[in-house]
Order: structure tokens, then sequence, then C-alpha cells
């Protein structure tokens, strides 16, 4: 049975991120708010519970979901080889509207999707996505819509869209905060030299530029101009 929760109530909230963390147990969905958009997470180590956040979004295993990470030290338990500019851009950036692709660890039993033995990373700076990440650990998301219409910026747009396919919503007002553009994050490829942008979004290539100066953009020219062209492991659409 689906629950909708009012975060903006304290005691709503505490219900909700409980209902919440037991849905992700019963490898069920939940859609809660990012600094983003509203995104509908499941287990990331349940190959049943991805298959459920997919198939609600009628996705294939082609687009598999990111992955959101609650601290910063998840990054080498779930990806391996990541370069020290890769790392760079993390500690500046997250939390916040950056998502790194980067090789997954081996060993790690999951299973996302086509991934080609890849990962994409990031650290949401939202309130209530960070609570539920703390109680829950990783967790697979995707932005909160059925594939082609737009993604929702509250939990009852993400409803309309998603139904009973979700356990619980946690309402927390508009994603973005009302004012404020709704861009996803930007996406940098890490498996590749140099590092690349693959989808441009909410931290501009300026602002990545400031921290890794060779950084790659979403046309593979450097700094200077025109550049080669490194191929890149692709965007995992829907991200939020």
């Amino acid at each position: 049975m689906t629950t909708s929760y009012d975060c903006t109530a304290a005691e709503q909230r505490a219900a909700g991120l409980e209902h919440a963390q037991r849905a992700i147990r019963e490898h069920k969905c939940v859609v809660f708010p990012t600094d983003t958009v509203y995104g509908i997470a499941a287990d990331a180590f349940s190959p049943v519970a991805v298959t459920l956040l997919l198939a609600s979004k009628g996705r294939s295993r082609k687009m598999p979901p990111p992955v959101l990470i609650p601290r910063l030290n998840a990054l080498d338990g779930l990806a391996t080889d990541v370069p020290a500019e890769a790392r760079r851009l993390a500690e500046a950036f997250w939390p916040g509207g950056l998502t790194l692709i980067l090789h997954a660890q081996p060993s790690l039993d999951w299973d996302l999707g086509e991934t080609k033995g890849t990962v994409a990373l990031r650290i949401p700076a939202d309130d209530v996505a960070q609570d539920l990440l703390t109680i829950t650990g990783p967790l697979a998301v995707s932005s909160a819509n059925r594939t082609g219409h737009p993604a929702a910026q509250t939990a009852a747009e993400a409803e309309a869209q998603l139904a009973e396919s979700v356990e619980v919503y946690l309402e927390d007002g508009h994603r973005p905060v009302e004012g404020f553009e709704a861009l996803p994050s930007t996406i940098v490829d890490a498996t590749v030299v140099p590092l690349r942008v693959v989808r441009q979004g909410a931290i501009s290539l300026e602002r990545l530029r400031d921290v890794v100066p060779g950084l790659l953009d979403v046309d593979g020219h450097t700094p200077a101009g025109p550049d080669q062209d490194t191929a890149g492991s692709g965007e995992p659409a829907g991200t939020t």
C-alpha cells in the first residue's frame, strides 16, 4: 500500500523515514527529494529492487541507475582505481550536483543493469536525502518520473506518474527550491583520461576546471580549444 508523508512536519518526517527504511529492506521503491529533482530509489544491492525501479520508470537495463551515497568515505567501497582528479572533484563538489562515473568494485554483489563495469556515484546536498541515505546506505536512484515525461519536482508529481509502483513518498516541497532552475547533476566520466564531462548540469564547466584544469567538455575539447574526441562510458539517462 502506497503511503505519502509530509516531511515538513517533524513527526511525519520521522515516520516517513522509518517506513522508507523498511520499504528499502523489503526490496520496494521509495520517492524522496534530492537537491536537483525528486528521485525514485531502491536498494542498490538488490537485483529485484533495481528491476522494480527500472520497470516503474519504463526503462530497460541498458539505462542503469546511478547510486547515491551518504558520505565521501563510501567512494572507495563502491569504486576502484579512483583517479586523483576525480577524488579532488568529489572533495570539492560533494555533497552537490556532480555525478562521477567510475570503475565499479568488481567484488560487489549487485546488478544495476548493463553498466559495462562502471558505476555513477553522487552525494546529494539535501537534508531529507541525507537522512534517508544514512539509515539505508547506498541507493540506486533515478529521477522520479516515467521515461519520456518531465522529472517530478514534488512527491505529488511523482505519485501522479509512478502511482502504486512506489511504497513510500516523502514530500518536502518543491525541488529544487522554488526560484531556482531545475538542473540535473553534471556528469563527469572519470574512467577515461583526460576526465570528460558527458552531461552539463548544475555544476558549470568553469567551476570544474578550477579544480581539474585539463577536464574535457562534452565535445571532447580541452580548455585551449578543440582536441581529439575521447570515447567515454556514456551518460546514465535519468540521473538526478
